[in-house]
């Protein structure tokens, strides 16, 4: 699958919203942008630009890219010459309070493309998402309905209802979504692997693609494993450059060494992850 060639410029907040308790959707106008596959992120600037560069705080935030859309609003696939480029994100440090105190009209320095996302499949698919991981799959979901309808069922997991995000989009999409809340305040009380464990037990043929908490994550790849599934994670590893220079990505592989998830990720085999060492 060609990846497509990132790109380092100055967006344009076209609108910011919270949703729930402490998610916020940051919509950015970028110019040039190629295009993105399902899985990929960028890296935002921490905050808006302003007249004299910001060093504290110094690095960039790694966020999924949620979806894109043409300016005047209609979804598109593949290559655009200017989009916006949608972001949900949860604001839990000074970082990205910075990026929920952004204006209309406010510059964000964007990296990306970045990483390797999804691969393409065939047959059913269970995409498996909780936390801020919700914020990896929604494009996924939206390309495997368009090219096979019926063939993906999305599971969301939070702590509680309001903690979780973009759930009208998936409705819209036709894909669900089955919920598990830990608090039983939305869906299924409890956790979103037990969703999967049902899920598998009628039909384990489908392709596990998770994103979430690493717990979560590992969860998905043992009941996978356990039913000869296919399982295929993204990883949310915190990092500094998103291009494999600082190294502060690194993953454990379970036949040795390390890969680097901006790298050779965010998306993995699961079975090749040494999830009991990861931190």
């Amino acid at each position: 699958m060609a990846v497509p060639a990132p790109i380092r410029v100055d967006a344009q907040v076209a609108s910011l919203s919270q949703e729930g308790v402490a998610s916020w959707r940051l919509r950015l106008r970028v110019p040039d942008w190629p295009g993105f596959e399902p899985g990929q992120f960028v890296m935002l600037s921490p905050g808006p630009r302003g007249a004299a560069p910001r060093t504290d705080p110094l690095l960039p935030r790694p966020m999924a890219v949620y979806r894109e859309r043409r300016a005047d609003g209609e979804d598109r696939a593949g290559s655009l010459r200017e989009a916006e480029i949608e972001i949900l994100f949860k604001r839990h440090g000074r970082g990205t309070a910075l990026l929920a105190s952004c204006a209309p009209g406010d510059r964000v320095g964007v990296v990306g493309p970045l990483g390797h996302g999804f691969a393409a499949i065939s047959g059913r698919a269970l995409l498996v998402a909780g936390g801020t991981g919700i914020a990896s799959v929604y494009e996924l979901a939206a390309r495997l309905e368009r090219r096979a309808p019926g063939s993906a069922r999305v599971l969301l997991g939070a702590r509680s209802g309001a903690d979780l995000m973009g759930v009208s989009d998936f409705e819209a999409l036709g894909v669900g979504p089955l919920i598990a809340t830990e608090d039983g305040s939305l869906g299924k009380r409890g956790l979103v692997t037990d969703l999967l464990e049902a899920e598998l037990a009628r039909d384990a043929s489908a392709h596990v693609y998770a994103c979430g908490p690493t717990a979560m994550m590992r969860r998905c790849a043992e009941i996978a494993a356990s039913r000869g599934a296919p399982c295929s994670a993204s990883l949310e590893n915190p990092m500094a450059c998103g291009f494999g220079v600082c190294l502060g990505c690194a993953a454990p592989l379970r036949a040795g060494g390390f890969a680097l998830v901006c790298r050779d990720g965010p998306v993995f085999d699961a079975a090749a992850i040494a999830w009991e060492v990861m931190p």
